[in-house]
């Protein structure tokens, strides 16, 4: 791997970036090649692409555009397939043979990253259903991420920049993917503090701010409207706030804010509609679609899922495998390219 590049105009050794090829039957390959066609990309990053290079070229050979990069020209680490019949990975069609080959890519990424080869990971989307059908039981590519790197606390937190003024919209999920019913029996102060501590942990190492606001959602409709409308928020999660905001003099805490309501500033902010000082610099969601709703709605070309509390930085495009249009050519990358240029950003920002 090349050492010497220059990374946003200063002479330093780049980041070392994983990219792990995803559901190799879904737009993995082609949004892979597509970002790394970006000259600018790979001048300024040492990125190795984590799969196997016969399904990549298969992709290359199979689209035969001109916005994608040779994988003869890219740094490949073929990942050996034990017990995998590759004649069973059909563009398109996720099962378990291109399920596999997934989860191989991501423990072959995973421990070369803990072995010090690589900075960060950059992971392609896999579908959680075809490592189901390999016989792989992971909620998601971050408690996998979790289980190998030996930790228990950590969050999934979606990182989009606005195209429109540049801020910066970032949003934690204090559970994930879990049925809507058991929400409310998962949240707890306990919780909550764990998610509050990783959020502005990250925001303070990773964005190197040392003071800021942070929005905090209500779980009931209207925050529950003084116990009218469900008695979460009257019961433990108000006096929970009140506690965090002794506890943390230096961040404004706000809320808990109505969910139907905590998004009108971000969106204001994306759009250029008012100032970006007006939103917060942090926004901690209770549930899954309460958070992501509003994310994918503003950004959904452009949003990373970043895994926070890990020992390496990982950052993936926030969308799925798209088996219904694998291997057409049509896959936006957008995604990819920001993902790629997060991890990048987040390891040149803890290396100061």
């Amino acid at each position: 791997m090349s050492q010497n590049k220059t990374v946003e105009g200063s002479q330093i050794n780049p980041p070392r970036l994983a990219l792990t090829l995803g559901d190799p039957a879904g737009i993995g390959p082609e949004v892979i090649l597509k970002a790394l066609a970006e000259p600018a990309i790979r001048q300024k990053y040492d990125v190795t692409v984590v799969g196997s290079r016969d399904l990549l070229l298969g992709v290359y050979q199979r689209i035969n555009t001109i916005d994608l990069a040779h994988p003869d020209e890219l740094q490949v680490l073929d990942v050996p397939l034990h017990g995998v019949n590759k004649d069973n990975i059909i563009l398109g069609q996720g099962n378990a043979a291109s399920g596999a080959a997934s989860f191989a890519y991501m423990e072959y990424a995973i421990a070369s990253t803990l072995s010090g080869n690589f900075d960060a990971i950059v992971t392609g989307p896999v579908a959680k259903s075809a490592w189901k059908l390999a016989g792989y039981n992971y909620p998601g590519q971050t408690e996998l991420l979790a289980a190998k790197a030996g930790v228990d606390r950590f969050g999934m937190l979606f990182v989009a920049r606005s195209p429109h003024t540049a801020w910066t919209l970032r949003t934690l999920l204090a559970t994930t993917h879990i049925p809507l019913s058991q929400v409310a029996h998962t949240l707890t102060p306990k919780l909550l503090t764990e998610k509050l501590d990783l959020l502005v942990k990250c925001l303070e190492e990773d964005f190197g701010l040392k003071t800021g606001r942070i929005a905090i959602a209500g779980l009931n409709p209207h925050s529950g409207e003084e116990g009218q409308l469900g008695t979460e928020e009257q019961e433990w999660l108000i006096p929970w706030l009140e506690q965090e905001r002794q506890n943390r003099p230096h961040w404004q805490l706000q809320g808990p804010i109505p969910p139907d309501t905590m998004w009108v500033k971000p969106g204001l902010a994306w759009y250029g509609y008012t100032s970006v000082h007006n939103a917060a610099d942090g926004y901690l969601a209770l549930y899954h679609d309460q958070g992501l709703i509003p994310v994918k709605l503003m950004a959904f070309e452009r949003a990373v899922n970043t895994s926070i509390g890990l020992p390496f930085v990982r950052t993936s495009p926030d969308h799925g495998t798209a088996f219904d249009i694998a291997g057409r050519g049509i896959a936006d990358a957008t995604s990819m390219k920001a993902a790629i240029e997060l991890a990048a950003e987040l390891v040149i920002t803890r290396r100061t």
